[in-house]
């Protein structure tokens, strides 16, 4: 396990606040040499302990093209591992093409020792979320692990992110795409 120094937590936590900050305004807010900012950033880059993201919203408080979120928890039956479910998507050019268009995001974990993922799916309704996940995610996983690939599924609809990435509440603490300048130092998590 490797834990980030004092400086580089202080790097790390300008970032979180605002991942647009230059080097140069958090040497100007740490204290820390511009030079040794610049070398520790890319350090934390290439190490792949920091990364960055923009986040599109999708729901009815923004670009309103998909009004609808769903949760989706399919686990696959006995002897399917992960290594099994990585390699067979790989080489799916389908996966990828689904994946951008209505895929939010997906893990991999366990249930009752089964494998399984967890997919978020975006859609303009709940009736075109469900004809999605059946005929297009629930197919196409049946085409790369076997038509008797899956046990169990279980759904939940989503209404509002809360909290994203352990340190951004949206409704809360979110101003123009960062972090508010008055919120707490001691609030952002980096450890």
């Amino acid at each position: 396990m490797r834990k980030l120094d004092p400086q580089e937590t202080k790097i790390v936590r300008q970032l979180i606040r605002n991942p647009r900050i230059s080097d140069n305004q958090i040497s100007k807010n740490t204290l820390i040499p511009v030079m040794t900012v610049n070398r520790k950033r890319k350090l934390l880059e290439k190490e792949g302990i920091i990364g960055y993201h923009t986040i599109v919203y999708h729901g009815d408080s923004s670009t309103k093209e998909y009004r609808a979120k769903q949760l989706y928890t399919i686990q696959f039956r006995t002897g399917i591992t992960k290594e099994d479910y990585l390699n067979a998507i790989k080489s799916s050019k389908k996966f990828m093409e689904f994946n951008a268009k209505y895929h939010s995001d997906s893990f991999l974990g366990e249930k009752d020792g089964h494998l399984a993922v967890v997919i978020i799916l975006e859609a303009d309704s709940h009736a075109e979320l469900m004809e999605i996940f059946n005929g297009e995610v629930i197919q196409n996983i049946k085409k790369r692990h076997g038509e008797d690939c899956i046990d169990k599924t279980y759904t939940v609809k989503l209404y509002q992110p809360i909290r994203l990435h352990h340190n951004y509440l949206p409704a809360f603490n979110m101003e123009n795409g960062i972090i508010r300048k008055d919120w707490p130092d001691e609030w952002v998590y980096v450890q």
